[in-house]
């Protein structure tokens, strides 16, 4: 009989989204991003995003199928873990590099800490991270129109002429992949909030205060140029809109979820302005991953009718 009943105290409630649906529709909302890296770097950045993905996919069911687990491939949870570390490469990288970096998401950060919904920081952006600190001339070469250069971040942190707000909306620059276009970002994010995967607490918490800390600390004050340049500009909106709002590695409470934001804001605020690097937004969400359990502990409501623990 125990086999037959699952007896849970209540509310339940009951939800037709699973884990494989809002994967797919990450999955989806990604897909202008895409484009826009394939349009803008060429077909190397697809082979990119192909590589990463399967090898992604690969090392979750050979792992799986080696220790004996349910096979877990079909969620699309690490396709969706491949195509963000993809986004987040760029297209100049040799292919072992996104082979290494997608066994390294998979295997070390989320397999070895449980699988889906145990790993305590956001898979793709971790191994981006230890790509960054193991090839760092590789992962910081950038080329666009067969020519390498700095991102328009990396100039304007040199106080150097950079690329058109315009040109940096719709993508036409230097950078990663799947950071380069705020418009197909921005159209992705869109599709997410209306399927209500999102909601716009985080996102909004994090570039806000971020553009705060901006005109505070940045030595340009309330400049509308010099705002925008940074929210288009490297990786905010990609982070911001899919990275920052994991389920697994974000709070669950909405007070909680407010103060990530805002400590993410700070953190990408002081990389980018006093950091040697022009970016910041991956060791910040990276960061913040590792406070979110102390930052549930002092955000979740104390249950009806029980009082909270007093500490002496």
């Amino acid at each position: 009989m125990n086999d037959l009943l699952n007896v849970s105290a209540s509310p339940h409630v009951r939800s037709k989204d699973t884990t494989q649906t809002i994967m797919r529709d990450v999955a989806l909302a990604l897909v202008p991003a895409s484009i826009a890296g394939v349009i803008n770097f060429g077909c190397k950045a697809l082979v990119i995003i192909l590589v990463t993905i399967a090898t992604c996919v690969l090392t979750e069911y050979i792992y799986e199928k080696g220790m004996h687990k349910t096979i877990t491939t079909y969620d699309y949870s690490a396709l969706v873990t491949g195509l963000l570390l993809a986004l987040n490469l760029p297209s100049s990288v040799p292919l072992w590099i996104p082979i290494i970096g997608g066994v390294f998401a998979i295997l070390i950060v989320k397999q070895l800490y449980g699988g889906l919904g145990q790993n305590f920081m956001n898979p793709a952006l971790a191994a981006r991270c230890f790509l960054l600190i193991s090839f760092t001339g590789r992962m910081t070469t950038f080329t666009f129109d067969g020519v390498s250069g700095p991102t328009p971040l990396a100039l304007l942190k040199n106080g150097e002429e950079t690329a058109s707000v315009t040109s940096m909306f719709l993508g036409n620059i230097p950078g990663t992949i799947g950071e380069t276009s705020a418009l197909a970002i921005l159209l992705g994010a869109a599709y997410l909030l209306i399927r209500k995967v999102i909601t716009l607490r985080i996102p909004l918490t994090y570039i806000g205060s971020f553009m705060v800390f901006l005109v505070l600390f940045g030595g340009n004050g309330f400049d509308g140029t010099f705002l925008l340049k940074h929210l288009f500009g490297g990786g905010l909106l990609l982070g911001a809109f899919f990275m920052a709002t994991d389920y697994v590695t974000s709070p669950i409470t909405p007070i909680g979820q407010i103060i990530f934001g805002i400590l993410l804001g700070i953190l990408t605020g002081i990389f980018r302005i006093f950091g040697g690097s022009a970016e910041g937004v991956s060791y910040a969400i990276i960061f913040c991953n590792l406070l979110v359990p102390l930052i549930e502990k002092i955000t979740v409501p104390t249950p009806f009718g029980k009082e909270r623990a007093k500490h002496e």
